[in-house]
């Protein structure tokens, strides 16, 4: 049993031998209803409620004379109230496979998203530079899954004052996305912008398809898409947008790209037992959002669930009892971090205990480079400057975890003043130097981000020599909650 912090055991939290973590839940976002948008689409237009076709299956275009058919998606809202309703049901944006149109001004990609997404969702123009913010769209793409299309603005917008801004917004889409769709056109092909796209995919392990856009415009005969699919070196299909033409099969090409994110990934269920009984350990207080869970509770109540086992709820007055009322201990214990020593202190020692946040370390991130980042509080020195880093944008409360508890809580364990500074949503430093800033980096459990954009502030800190740690794995540390070392 470790008695200060929860060990390392192959980058899996300590406090479960077979791979499961001690966690924590603070600091997860607020739902849409308390001020954060709705985690699948930020920013995209509900769909018009009139005039609109019905839903048409992935891949069945209609005709251009038919007009843009309905969202693919997961249904058309007609009222404020039914979209509300709809968006705590859907997939979160962050447990979605990302798919991001890249490539020149003009080479048609947000009339591409549209016809893939089968409505009207990004502004078209001929006037170059249109898109100027990433617009997305959330859609289910079988077998893929639950899937986000993004449209971005154009790699070769050099227009002044705002150009570079624009090009460096669709460069950060890069570090989200899963599949990457690069978009030309027969008469361009593959030239000077898009090979260094394809170079950037390639490093950053991006899967990728080539779509020869306009090809009602523009033929690209059969002999020109082969010759572009060999230079690029990856699936390549003429499509037109205006037309639908190959739109359907570039739908069906995306969905079955593989990605390097393995869909069985698992929060804890693949650590369970059809039959086991799991306490979850969920206080509702003023920073709780009203009348459901924080995403990090309810995904974690869900894959218990989907593992066959039974979950049990309870707040922390009501946690002996309900320890007690059971007939026999349950298989593991997952506790917001903020309650992490009262609820230590009630749990039997035999009894494993994590938080949901740890559990998330394992889920999202990298446990052994988090718990490293934990070590590395004790070398701290006086006055060093910390970032605390959120992946959501949500309302800050009195008692607000990163803001005030992280730095109340670290002042107080390593006795000295540090300086601390925060970022939010997308915000993340730019460059290994603006990283190297810092002495530490202190990150949320990233529910709100993707998998493959949380791990890749993790390799940005690995590579400028930051450490980082997420809030539970740290409090585990800050609070001396020993964690049991078998799960």
């Amino acid at each position: 049993m470790n008695e200060t912090s929860p060990a390392l055991s192959e980058g899996i939290p300590p406090a479960l031998s077979k791979g499961i973590p001690p966690t924590l839940s603070e600091g997860n976002p607020p739902a849409p209803s308390e001020g954060i948008p709705p985690a699948l689409s930020e920013g995209n237009p509900p769909a018009p409620s009139e005039g609109i076709p019905p839903t048409l299956s992935e891949g069945n275009p209609p005709a251009p004379s038919e007009g843009i058919p309905p969202a693919l998606s997961e249904g058309n809202q007609t009222g404020k109230e039914n979209r509300e309703a709809d968006a705590l049901n859907r997939t979160p944006a962050g447990e979605r496979a990302h798919v991001v149109l890249f490539g020149r001004r003009n080479a048609g990609k947000s009339s591409l998203l549209n016809a893939l997404a089968g409505q009207p969702v990004a502004i078209v123009s001929d006037v170059p530079g249109t898109t100027t913010d990433p617009v997305r769209k959330a859609m289910e793409l079988l077998p893929l899954g639950p899937a986000l299309l993004v449209d971005t603005a154009g790699l070769d917008d050099d227009q002044a004052d705002v150009g570079g801004l624009r090009v460096r917004r669709t460069r950060e889409e890069l570090r989200a996305a899963d599949i990457a769709v690069v978009v030309t056109d027969g008469a361009t092909g593959i030239g000077p912008v898009e090979r260094a796209l394809l170079r950037d995919l390639r490093g950053a392990g991006v899967a990728f398809l080539v779509a020869l856009n306009k090809a009602d415009a523009i033929p690209a005969p059969p002999e020109r898409v082969a010759a572009v699919a060999a230079e690029a070196a990856a699936p390549t299909l003429a499509v037109s947008a205006t037309t639908g033409e190959g739109v359907a099969e570039l739908r069906r090409a995306i969905a079955e790209t593989k990605v390097d994110e393995p869909a069985s990934q698992r929060i804890v269920g693949d650590r369970l037992a059809p039959g086991d009984v799991v306490v979850l350990v969920v206080p509702v207080d003023s920073a709780a959002p009203k009348g459901r869970l924080i995403l990090p509770q309810q995904q974690t109540l869900r894959d218990i669930l989907d593992a066959h086992a039974t979950a049990v709820v309870a707040q922390v007055p009501q946690l002996a009892g309900t320890l007690a009322s059971l007939r026999t201990p349950p298989r593991l214990v997952i506790t917001d971090s903020q309650a992490f020593a009262e609820v230590r202190a009630i749990v039997p020692r035999e009894v494993p205990l994590t938080s949901f946040s740890i559990l998330f370390a394992r889920y999202k991130g990298d446990y052994a480079a988090l718990s490293a980042g934990a070590a590395a509080v004790d070398a701290l020195p006086e006055g060093a400057r910390i970032l605390v880093s959120e992946g959501c944008t949500h309302r800050r409360q009195c008692g607000d975890i990163g803001t005030q508890k992280i730095p109340r809580w670290l002042e107080a364990y390593a006795k000295r003043s540090f300086v601390f500074e925060t970022t939010s949503g997308r915000g993340w430093p730019a460059t290994p130097e603006e990283l190297r800033r810092y002495a530490l980096v202190v990150h949320c459990g990233g529910c709100m981000l993707p998998r493959r954009e949380m791990r890749r502030r993790i390799a940005d800190c690995a590579a400028a020599g930051v450490p980082i740690v997420n809030y539970g794995v740290l409090i585990a540390k800050l609070r001396g909650v020993p964690v049991t070392e078998e799960l």
